[in-house]
């Protein structure tokens, strides 16, 4: 299958399948409401609040630098924070053959990076009471109702059987509602369609979906591949909450967003399009030409596809931010929902979204590639470690990743936040694991 939306260039499959495998000046300065780690009695500080030892931050900064000493991208930020010690470098050029430096104010595509975003506005609506996690979703969203299910995920797409249960909530955020993607792609008539009636992209193009109504009415017409709550199936119950959440609270999504989270946590830069006076700012985002290797523009800047508002602000990959807006964001989830001495969300929410959601059932046969779960659960919009791995051997981390080459995880063991913020789409070259190596190893006990 060749979709219209992906240049044919592109490999999809491995798109996501490294995605998941990842699984100028230093610019140092306290989080908002911390003393300095100078100001500090070290002696006194427990182990989640220790920092980082200078020999470590140089072997972080040494690794990322060689990636775009090779010309593998032409600049990155990394983003460290652990207990009141905030380290953000930006490393290189903005873009190729450029000689604006890569800033910390730069703006980034964060694509799947926006899924956990998503799924904590979901739940401000859960803590309002205006939806219930075990409600079914057929009120708010009728198109999703009296579902038909294929008997076989690849099987014809008039080959089904009723749904034995209604689409819940906890089933979008759960990624348990019984569509998305599944690899590869080509195997799976249902993904064919979805892409050809514009309901699925890959990787994210925002101008190509149709508006909330049209689009939930386009996937209205296919059947599930799972029954409900079934089997983890990636993405699509993000771009579907999106949807909710803009007809649970009356307003569009993106304004829902700006008023419960952006605004309160100060993230003035994170949204679905991105101003005039803002796009010198932009990073363009790269992908490498599969015969030459060199680096080609996706998403060029200040010519971006995100200069104007999409019709369909996707919950699942839509939203641009920048280092210290999406460093807030995660900072609050690491403090239990709050912000400043205010609370954003409780901390009931941020336990449920921040644990492994799923069952061995629905984790069979599932993921993006073979042993997904071998190590790891899914969330409400996070991946969640829960085995020892090649990065730590202490399970509890959770974050997530973005296909245009932007990587968090969030430690609460360790008080610690990465973010790792790329302009070259996943391919073999990801910096990723080389990053989270290096971060581990850059921690003072």
């Amino acid at each position: 299958m060749t979709s219209k939306n992906v240049p044919p260039t592109i490999d999809r499959r491995k798109f996501l399948e490294l995605a998941t495998l990842a699984s100028g000046a230093v610019v140092v300065s306290t989080l908002p409401g911390c003393q300095s780690r100078e100001t500090k009695e070290t002696s006194k500080r427990t182990v989640a609040s220790a920092g980082f030892s200078s020999e470590g931050l140089a072997r972080v900064r040494t690794a990322m630098t060689g990636y775009v000493d090779r010309g593998a991208m032409p600049g990155l930020i990394t983003v460290l924070s652990r207990g009141d010690e905030l380290h953000i470098e930006p490393i290189g050029m903005k873009a190729v053959g450029g000689t604006e430096p890569m800033r910390r104010d730069t703006i980034f595509r964060i694509a799947s990076m926006t899924k956990p975003i998503t799924a904590a506005a979901t739940l401000l609506l859960v803590e309002d009471g205006r939806i219930r996690l075990e409600d079914p979703v057929d009120r708010l969203l009728p198109e999703l109702a009296n579902r038909r299910v294929l008997r076989r995920p690849n099987g014809a797409l008039d080959d089904t059987v009723p749904a034995a249960r209604p689409i819940t909530v906890r089933d979008l955020l759960t990624f348990t509602m019984g569509l998305g993607l599944v690899f590869p792609v080509e195997n799976y008539p249902i993904l064919a369609r979805a892409v050809e009636l514009d309901v699925m992209e890959i990787p994210p193009r925002p101008q190509t979906p149709p508006a909330p109504d049209e689009w939930m009415r386009r996937l209205g017409t296919l059947p599930l591949m799972h029954q409900p709550g079934e089997r983890w199936v990636y993405n699509t119950g993000s771009d579907v909450l999106g949807v909710l959440i803009a007809r649970a609270s009356g307003q569009p999504f993106e304004t829902f967003l700006h008023e419960r989270l952006f605004q309160p946590l100060g993230m003035k830069d994170t949204g679905f399009s991105i101003a005039a006076e803002k796009v010198n700012r932009l990073t363009p985002v790269y992908w490498a030409n599969a015969k030459t290797k060199a680096l080609e523009v996706f998403d060029g800047a200040p010519d971006t596809a995100y200069a104007r508002p999409p019709a369909f602000p996707s919950g699942a990959g839509g939203l641009l931010s920048t280092a210290d807006d999406f460093l807030v964001f995660a900072r609050m989830l690491l403090n239990k929902g709050e912000h400043g001495g205010a609370r954003i969300m409780s901390t009931q929410s941020i336990e449920m979204m921040t644990r492994d959601q799923l069952t061995p059932e629905q984790k069979r046969d599932a993921g993006l590639f073979p042993e997904f779960f071998a190590t790891s659960g899914w969330g409400y919009g996070v991946s969640v470690v829960t085995g020892p791995d090649e990065v730590s051997a202490t399970p509890g981390r959770y974050g997530w990743f973005g296909g245009f080459g932007t990587y968090w995880y969030s430690d609460p063991t360790r008080d610690l936040v990465g973010l790792l913020l790329t302009p070259r789409v996943f391919d073999e070259v990801s910096p990723a694991q080389d990053f989270w190596k290096a971060v581990y190893q850059a921690l003072e006990a």
